[in-house]
């Protein structure tokens, strides 16, 4: 009997201590291994398909929230968020560099009704937010089945953070460009305004998105390139504007306009008509009384004309300041009779003729011309066609279509022929600076660089005849109220009846008057005008120009000289200079 422990009673053991060897596998356990080799093969293969198969279902679906994000939904239905719409403006500025435009971010409240929980909860308080918000118009759009519903643009600081507040699913906000008048409305018709996706509409801004290389050829320094300087002075223009409204107040006048131009370079350094407009609030700038009348309006501007009337018998050599006309009785023409408001009745020299501002004098100078000379002297001063600046093309003068000899004679003194005021302004340049014919400018231009680019449209003899009529008109004619002590103010006055129903109106007046300063070394132009101004204590019950427009204009060329370093002469200086002028008349 063999013993436990012996190794050869072992049945896998074939010798002492060593096991006996493995049996080699059957083709049955090979197909088995075989089978489950290629089994754990399949499973991986399928692994794999099922992550790429994840994989692409997330990209998939990624990428289509993406794109849902991008797409402006108010042209393709389904998208989550708008692209701003808004463009980036330069900044303008003064000629100092004082900042006139410039553009904020700000925000624009959307909603996506597919996040909106409660509808009708979402519009109740966005409305009770948001005044201007039509509710119905709101919640129609909400229904309309887009994923981009815009609410509001331009929505101020408080506005958004109270609609934050709200804490409405399905609500958000897009930064866009808003532009921004740091002056409101105190140089409104001159820059202008841009509509809601800051794109020019009217003025400077205008300008700038029609004419971009030009416009930045004026980059300003101040800027750092990035910024448009204009010729626009911005204390002048406060001035000239608080002037204007001082007086539309004193004389209860309608409206007023005034323009501040350098004779020698055109540079319009104020520029301001009233009523104005809020730049911010664009509807306002729809309104017909707030209209631009310096370039927008024409009118019969009266008397003032006659200062072309008499610089164009000087510069035709038919007569000269020795000269006189007949101003003893009226002129009658027809059922039309041309006589003067105050009268001398008596032959007239040039002088006399220009300071007691006689319409007899003026139209026989006019016929002394001849009708086809004297409208194309007119034609020569740019007053028979439109005005072109920076602001874009002045409207059209009204023009007699036949003009006859009657034409000729009325429009001498200022009624017949309807100009803006800035043609007229314009027009007066070359009485002044010499006889050269320089267009007004609302871009930084030189002396230099006008004198060279503009044509010479008077002689400088008549120039100068022209400055010492226009200090004698103050010192001794119908603008006296118009000095500003120190200054050498010289101007013309008019004074025009409007056309009310068709007829002329006596008691609807349009004022102006035209300045230059100082007159021995002219420098500045003022035009300033009102529009229906009233009789009033303040002017001596009467409601000629003499006694408003004139008045008005002293102030400004007060206020404005040492703005623009002109400094006043004193007393005895200036004493010297009046009797040279007094002596030659």
């Amino acid at each position: 009997m063999a013993h436990r422990d012996d190794p050869v009673a072992d049945p896998d053991v074939g010798t002492i201590g060593a096991r006996r060897p493995v049996p080699e596998p059957t083709k049955q356990d090979a197909a088995t291994a075989r089978a489950e080799r290629a089994y754990h093969a399949r499973c991986r293969t399928r692994f794999r398909l099922a992550c790429l198969g994840f994989a692409a279902a997330f990209l998939l679906i990624g990428g289509r929230l993406v794109a849902l994000g991008l797409v402006d939904d108010e042209k393709n239905s389904g998208g989550l968020l708008d692209i701003s719409t808004t463009v980036h403006r330069p900044d303008v500025f003064d000629r100092r560099g004082r900042l006139l435009a410039t553009d904020i971010k700000g925000a624009t409240l959307y909603a996506d009704p597919k996040r909106v929980i409660d509808r009708d909860e979402l519009v109740e308080q966005v409305a009770s937010v948001l005044r201007d918000v039509n509710a119905s118009d709101l919640r129609a759009r909400l229904k309309a089945g887009k994923r981009f519903v815009r609410i509001k643009r331009e929505l101020t600081p408080q506005q958004q953070a109270e609609i934050y507040a709200l804490g409405q699913p399905g609500l958000g906000f897009i930064e866009e460009y808003r532009r921004v008048y740091p002056m409101n409305a105190t140089t409104s018709h001159v820059i202008g305004l841009v509509d809601v996706d800051n794109r020019g509409l009217a003025g400077i801004e205008k300008f700038v998105d029609d004419n971009p290389q030009l416009a930045m050829a004026h980059a300003s320094d101040t800027a750092g390139g990035e910024g448009v300087t204009l010729s626009i002075d911005l204390g002048v223009q406060h001035v000239l504007r608080q002037e204007l409204k001082s007086a539309i107040a004193t004389y209860r006048a309608k409206a007023a306009a005034g323009i501040v131009i350098d004779v020698h370079s055109g540079e319009v350094l104020g520029f301001v008509s009233l009523p104005d407009f809020d730049p911010h609030k664009r509807e306002q700038a729809l309104d017909k009384e707030r209209v631009n009348r310096i370039s927008s309006g024409v009118y019969e501007m009266g008397s003032v004309f006659k200062m072309f009337t008499v610089a164009g018998v000087l510069d035709s050599g038919l007569a000269s300041m020795q000269s006189s006309y007949d101003a003893s009785s009226p002129i009658r023409s027809g059922r039309f009779t041309i006589s003067d408001f105050h009268g001398k009745k008596r032959r007239l020299s040039v002088p006399e003729v220009f300071i007691y501002s006689s319409n007899i004098g003026a139209a026989k100078m006019a016929m002394h011309m001849g009708t086809e000379r004297y409208r194309a002297f007119l034609k020569k001063l740019g007053l028979l066609s439109r005005a072109t600046t920076e602001l874009g093309d002045s409207a059209a003068p009204i023009v007699p279509p036949h003009w006859q000899k009657l034409n000729t004679m009325t429009i001498a003194f200022g009624h017949g022929l309807s100009v803006t005021p800035l043609q007229l302004a314009a027009a007066s340049l070359p009485l002044f600076n010499g006889g050269i014919g320089v267009t007004p400018a609302f871009l930084p231009r030189s002396r230099e660089d006008a004198a060279s680019t503009s044509p010479r449209v008077l002689k400088p003899q008549t120039s100068a005849s022209m400055l010492k009529l226009m200090r004698l008109n103050v010192l001794k004619g119908t603008a006296k109220r118009a000095e500003a002590e120190g200054y050498r103010v010289g101007g013309k006055t008019g004074t025009a009846e409007k056309v009310v129903g068709g007829r002329y109106s006596r008691s609807a007046l349009l004022t102006n008057f035209l300045a230059a300063f100082p007159t021995d070394a002219p420098e500045y132009v003022v035009l300033v005008m009102l529009d229906e101004p009233q009789r009033v204590a303040a002017s001596n019950n009467a409601a000629t120009a003499g006694v408003n427009a004139a008045p008005t204009a002293g102030k400004i060329i007060a206020r404005i000289g040492p703005i623009l370093g002109v400094a006043p002469k004193l007393e005895d200086d200036q004493r010297g200079f009046d009797a040279k002028v007094v002596a030659s008349y």
